[in-house]
């Protein structure tokens, strides 16, 4: 199902910003309605600005306020994917994107660059408060025009929910980290189809029909995490194990073998991560993952679904995948000790068959270190993993939040985590 929600624009006569008012006020009067079943998201109609109680005001003299963690975890998760964030529930999953923006006719771009000028102007002096004109205008930090947001919400139906065998604990890991392959694939095929220009998608009724004609086959993205499996495995498996191997008669012990042969693995992916970090062309993927991670952490806080309220929060998550795959490297080191020094080509069958033990044990830690976040001395052993999200988290603005909770409100609508029973929540695994 598609839903839109058009950029917002200031109403005839609504000053752009005004001394001493409150950046949330601006956002609440340009925040959109859902309709029912979220067939639109249409703007919402003038009121009168009230500042959000849950927002504070922000330190006098600049100083920046400390990012908020959630004590509490929901089964709740998602991605980051191109211009949005996908979020996945128990039996729910939904994709936020937001579409590139229509072409201006001159006379409206002279308009809309006026109008652009006097908000800066009305708000100059005052930190926050241009960022929250802009926003209420429906226009980015540099003063160009949003897209709308288009979010398609699908049904998620696990594997594990018809079969008690794959719920075991380690079993359950991979399944469900498999399942996460296959939503996140369809996610991003989903978000690259929104950036499409106008003229190159189908309008109308015949919209659904065409889309269903677009997907990509299952045998493709089948294809497609196989082969990506395949280049993790080789890149972080069989290369560190085939360059230890050339000095496996040097060393003399299985146990300078394994520790040598993980510590290339853990460099090997901590080199592959911050070389990731330095490709500018992802920094706004890695601005909308921040911005999963706030909406997330603000529903388990309990507030209201607004980015006001979703900026406070920390960009870091214990149960982030850049988390788990830290936990893989370490584990596997683990893992591989017992086997010691076989044949060349044992070593290699042992990386590879090892894999799903590896993910399923890593698994069953991320998941336990989300439920006991509050602890010590898990927040202790945890600290590695969340500054590693430093290097795929940026911090997202209001307009990138404003994605994610749409994305978040499209789940929300169908189901209702604080509500769900024991029997609804079977099989259910989610990674943030």
């Amino acid at each position: 199902m598609l839903a839109r929600l058009a950029g917002d624009r200031p109403h005839d006569g609504q000053p752009a910003a005004r001394a001493g008012e409150r950046p949330a006020a601006l956002l609440a009067a340009a925040s959109p309605r859902v309709s029912a079943r979220t067939a639109t998201l249409e703007p919402a109609a003038p009121a009168a600005a009230e500042p959000l109680q849950e927002a504070a005001p922000a330190p006098a003299g600049g100083a920046s306020r400390p990012s908020r963690e959630a004590q509490r975890d929901a089964p709740l998760g998602g991605q980051a994917v191109i211009e949005g964030v996908m979020m996945r529930g128990v039996s729910n999953w939904a994709v936020a994107v937001r579409k590139p923006a229509p072409e201006p006719s001159q006379e409206g771009a002279s308009a809309a660059d006026g109008a652009s000028a006097s908000a800066g102007a009305a708000a100059a002096g005052r930190d926050g408060y241009v960022a929250a004109a802009v926003a209420a205008a429906g226009r980015d930090g540099a003063g160009a025009p949003l897209g709308e947001i288009e979010v398609t919400a699908l049904a998620l139906d696990s594997a594990m929910k018809r079969h008690r065998l794959l719920r075991a604990p380690i079993v359950r890991g991979v399944v469900a980290l498999g399942g996460s392959m296959a939503i996140g694939f369809r996610a991003l095929e989903l978000s690259a189809n929104a950036q499409l220009p106008a003229e190159e998608r189908p309008a109308g009724e015949l919209r659904e029909q065409a889309e269903e004609q677009q997907e990509i086959p299952r045998a493709v993205w089948i294809g497609t995490v196989v082969v990506a499996v395949a280049l993790a495995i080789v890149l972080f498996f069989l290369i560190p194990v085939g360059i230890t191997s050339l000095i496996k008669g040097q060393l003399g012990s299985s146990l300078l073998f394994w520790l040598i042969e993980g510590l290339i693995r853990t460099t090997l992916f901590l080199g592959y991560m911050l070389a990731l970090s330095r490709v500018r062309d992802l920094r706004r993927v890695f601005e909308y993952h921040g911005a999963e991670h706030k909406t997330i952490s603000c529903f388990e806080a309990g507030l209201a679904l607004t980015p006001v309220n979703a900026q406070r929060f920390s960009r870091l998550h214990p149960r982030c995948g850049t988390s788990f795959l830290l936990i893989v490297m370490i584990v596997a080191i683990f893992v591989f000790a017992p086997i010691g020094l076989p044949a060349w080509y044992w070593l290699m069958a042992t990386r590879v068959l090892g894999v799903p033990l590896i993910a399923g044990i890593s698994f069953e830690i991320i998941k336990f270190a989300g439920r006991n976040r509050t602890r010590s001395w898990v927040r202790a052993l945890m600290w590695p993993g969340l500054k590693l999200q430093l290097l795929t988290t940026r911090e997202p603005d209001l307009h990138q939040l404003e994605v994610a909770i749409a994305a978040l409100k499209a789940v929300l609508e169908r189901e209702k985590p604080g509500e769900l029973s024991a029997a609804d929540l079977v099989g259910v695994e989610v990674v943030a």
